[in-house]
């Protein structure tokens, strides 16, 4: 009895050590799921998100900024000016996305590639979700300066950029985007070719459809410069395959180079933008 008493304890404990495994990895198999959703689309508000399109998806966005809110009832409080953007972001392969666009400021013309490095996972996998943007920008403007000459690489700028972004909660998302901005062609020789800033893009869900957006760029080493950080606050709103952003922005360009390292407009003295984003997506 002694013999099959012991046995029994050791089948007993062996089978509970096995079951207690199996739950484990289980419990592996559900906390490291992918976080997805961070952001409602692929930018915060001007500038990008974590998100981008799967593969062979393509998504078509549309972008104006109307005039500033202080221009009066005359210009309509800014409804009467408009400048746009418009694009198109493909997913070639999973994590993987090839952009074009064409912005009316300055007529400039963009070629983009963002790639995922990390995505966010519940429990013991990665904490945070992580993508590179790199863009070339290419102004089209007809040349007026007859004192120098027109070179192609005068034309071009470019961006480099690392997001890093971790969904908190359903509700909460948070968004780090170190900026590398690289010029060609400066107006003096005081000014950087090369300046970095650091953007901040935060959301808040109000509720299924509708989210809050905040967006922040600050920028460093611009001692000659004379222009403002950009900041704009809005609100996402999804209605089936669209997602439509209404936003408030001291911002009138809608390119990196143009809304991190060009703001003019100052909140303080009503320089504010009203625009909005329309993204659709196609599979």
């Amino acid at each position: 009895m002694k013999k099959i008493t012991l046995l029994s304890l050791l089948l007993l404990v062996n089978t509970l050590k096995a079951q207690n495994e199996l739950l484990s990895l289980l419990g592996d198999q559900e906390v490291n799921q992918e976080v997805y959703g961070t952001f409602k689309g692929t930018k915060v508000i001007n500038g990008q998100s974590v998100e981008m399109p799967s593969q062979s998806a393509l998504f078509f966005i549309i972008e104006h900024r109307f005039g500033t809110i202080n221009s009066g009832a005359y210009e309509l409080w800014g409804l009467d000016q408009a400048s746009m953007r418009m694009s198109f972001e493909y997913g070639v392969r999973e994590g993987v996305v090839l952009g074009v666009a064409r912005n009316t400021f300055q007529k400039t013309y963009e070629t983009s590639i963002k790639t995922r490095l990390l995505r966010q996972k519940e429990g013991a996998g990665s904490r945070v979700s992580i993508a590179t943007y790199h863009a070339a920008f290419i102004n089209s403007m007809r040349h007026i300066d007859s004192d120098r000459e027109d070179l192609f690489r005068s034309r071009l700028s470019y961006v480099h950029q690392v997001l890093i972004a971790r969904k908190f909660n359903r509700a909460f998302s948070l968004q780090f985007s170190p900026t590398l901005i690289v010029r060609n062609l400066v107006s003096l020789t005081s000014m950087n070719n090369n300046y970095m800033a650091m953007g901040v893009g935060a959301r808040y869900k109000l509720s299924n459809r509708v989210s809050l957006n905040g967006e922040y760029f600050y920028q460093f080493d611009r001692p000659y410069e004379d222009f403002e950080n950009s900041l704009s606050l809005g609100f996402d709103i999804e209605t089936g395959g669209h997602v439509f952003q209404l936003h408030l922005t001291n911002s009138q360009g809608m390119f990196e180079r143009a809304f991190v390292g060009e703001t003019r407009g100052k909140w303080s003295d009503g320089d504010i933008y009203f625009g909005f984003n329309i993204s659709r997506v196609f599979q």
